[in-house]
């Protein structure tokens, strides 16, 4: 895809949004949702799979989407945490295409998350031949990142609630940040519904 490596990303929509109390994938910024947005900015990029994982509300959110190439990848585990979408998502991108050389991670409700902000993650791990990229706002790292096919063991191991991130403190990573302003915001309650509309009308 970009200089000849093979790169799959994974978006992460199995929660059940309990602080919100609905869906919050569904939850419309600028004319779509919020997983609409992430769906629509991967398509335009070429990767070499696309998988969905959902869970919670499942039937309910693939009625509401065009997914257009992504395969939807249920996650019936979907409460033990987040380590279990990340599981399944690494182990249907690999069935998808065995020799995949980078997957990236992305979550359902990040409205700031755009094809610039991923190219420059693909071209600092490429760049950097690293282990991993993260995306860095508010004094902290997380996702939007992307790993070598030298971790996918890794992610695959990761337990319970355990984000991406945790691989920064359980294994000597080899990892790059690029700046993502505007990352730390994402929609847990309905306030944050209420912030994004309020940003919407600026």
């Amino acid at each position: 895809m970009i200089q000849n490596a093979k790169i799959g990303v994974v978006i992460l929509a199995a929660g059940s949004s309990s602080r919100l109390g609905y869906a919050k994938q569904l939850v419309e910024f600028k004319g779509k949702s919020l997983l609409q947005h992430a769906i629509d900015v991967s398509e335009v990029m070429g990767f070499d799979s696309k998988v969905l994982v959902l869970g919670a509300r499942k039937d309910k959110i693939e009625s509401e989407l065009d997914l257009k190439e992504f395969e939807v990848v249920m996650n019936g585990d979907w409460e033990e945490g987040m380590s279990t979408s990340i599981k399944k998502g690494v182990l249907r991108s690999q069935e998808l295409e065995n020799e995949l050389d980078h997957i990236l991670i992305l979550l359902s409700d990040q409205p700031f998350v755009s094809k610039e902000r991923i190219e420059e993650l693909i071209q600092v791990q490429l760049d950097n031949n690293s282990q991993a990229t993260y995306s860095e706002y508010a004094g902290d790292i997380g996702v939007p990142a992307i790993f070598s096919a030298e971790v996918f063991y890794d992610l695959k191991e990761l337990k319970g609630d355990q984000g991406a991130k945790k691989l920064i403190h359980d294994q000597n990573l080899d990892f790059e940040i690029v700046k993502f302003e505007m990352g730390n915001f994402d929609v847990d309650t309905a306030e944050d519904v209420e912030l994004l509309k309020q940003m919407e009308e600026e």
